[in-house]
């Protein structure tokens, strides 16, 4: 089993262009199910989530490749319309492929998705929605079976209890080849969403709303390939940002989704650093110790902090001066990260959904698990900027969504390698 070896206390420095996203990446590659032709997708981040998107695809008849960052379907053809239980389970986000695979065929087989234990992630507004535009579903023995009535999904009025990113990806994904029109109100907001939606107007879908609370869906018979270039991972820049400043470092971002991770950018900005933006670009620079950030860190869906973040943002304010405060309203199991920075010598009390930080002197190295991807993130951030060694294992979280971590860390100047 491969682990993460850091020797920290140096200080990050130098330029980094920013990987496609992964939570863009994988609901446009279920996506191009969709098309009858070939879709090009650049700027696709080498992932083991990534990897796993395409197994899916290949296994249900597509022809998908991978290289240099560029993923090639050709979905001509759909062979099977049921994705086996050991594939669902590689990846949490694989649900979305019932959406796609329904606007595709009119049916689909799959189980519930596996990935990062996050507590319960629960499908129940996916279901209730896709119910609504017309889809019967049964549970048999795990399996989830779904089947539209006439062969395809039909236009409604759907209004999400909450702004899931899933359930409105995957009634995105049935929406666009319906019979008729399908509302959503309270939609998720997310860029990734807008990047979705971006993919699918390219590839002939009738899509207005994306970005604000109710999406409208006018139905197209067929949707066709296209060539589309994935938007930059936003909680990746996250992590980099937090590596940077965690070690006093100082950081040049290209390729950066800079209005997109503004919610990010103005907490980080509380804490002393120095923080200019262009039209792709974001400079910041630390060089002191970080200070505790005053206001209370609240994860929310989009445009509210993201929950993705909240991990390697703590534990850069790990060794902050001053108590900062976080608030984790998005998962129920957000802060299992904490064990290992508290290994690493920080001092959290996680009380509830509310973690208080207080900063310490120093941190020191330490061997440590990572317990899914943003946490061990986190893990990778900490041990950056402690005095010592750390070794990270389970790292096959981590790669589900951060592609060669350990060379641009050394890239910057730092001390990671793989084992």
């Amino acid at each position: 089993m491969q682990k993460f070896i850091i020797n920290g206390g140096r200080r990050l420095r130098g330029e980094l262009a920013l990987q496609g996203s992964k939570n863009s990446s994988l609901p446009i590659m279920a996506a191009a199910l969709l098309c009858f032709g070939e879709c090009t997708l650049h700027s696709c981040p080498a992932l083991t989530d990534v990897y796993a998107a395409s197994r899916i695809l290949n296994f249900v008849g597509c022809k998908c490749t991978f290289s240099d960052n560029t993923a090639v379907i050709d979905s001509s053809a759909v062979g099977s319309t049921a994705v086996p239980e050991g594939l669902m389970r590689e990846m949490r986000s694989s649900i979305i492929f019932m959406g796609a695979m329904l606007g595709r065929t009119g049916e689909c087989t799959v189980s519930v998705p596996g990935g990062c234990e996050l507590g319960p992630r629960p499908i129940d507004m996916h279901l209730s929605a896709l119910r609504k535009m017309g889809i019967d579903i049964r549970e048999n023995g795990g399996d989830i079976i779904c089947r539209a009535f006439g062969g395809r999904a039909k236009g409604a009025k759907i209004s999400l209890a909450f702004p899931s990113v899933g359930a409105t990806e995957n009634v995105i994904l049935a929406a666009v080849t319906a019979e008729g029109e399908t509302v959503i109100n309270n939609a998720a907001r997310e860029p990734e969403i807008c990047d979705l939606c971006s993919f699918l107007r390219r590839c002939g879908a009738d899509i207005s709303g994306d970005g604000e609370s109710r999406i409208i869906i006018n139905g197209k018979k067929q949707l066709h390939g296209c060539e589309y270039t994935i938007m930059p991972d936003r909680i990746a820049g996250a992590t980099y940002l937090s590596m940077a400043a965690a070690t006093k470092g100082e950081i040049i971002l290209t390729n950066a989704c800079v209005p997109e991770m503004e919610p990010f950018i103005s907490v980080l900005e509380q804490t002393g650093c120095s923080i200019y933006t262009s039209e792709n670009r974001i400079y910041m620079r630390s060089g002191t110790r970080l200070r505790a950030v005053r206001d209370r860190i609240r994860t929310m869906p989009h445009p509210g902090f993201p929950t993705d973040a909240q991990a390697v943002l703590m534990a850069a304010l790990t060794a902050a001066d001053g108590t900062s405060v976080f608030e984790e309203n998005i998962f129920d199991c957000r802060y299992r990260h904490t064990d290992a920075l508290l290994k690493m010598g920080a001092d959290i009390q996680v009380l509830g959904k509310v973690a208080v930080v207080k900063g310490v002197e120093k941190l020191h190295g330490a061997n440590v698990e990572a317990t899914d991807l943003r946490g061990g993130a986190a893990m990778a951030v900490a041990a950056l900027c402690a005095e010592g060694c750390s070794e990270i294992t389970k790292i096959c979280h981590i790669d589900r969504g951060y592609e060669k971590m350990e060379e641009a860390v050394r890239l910057l100047g730092g001390e990671m390698r793989r084992s």
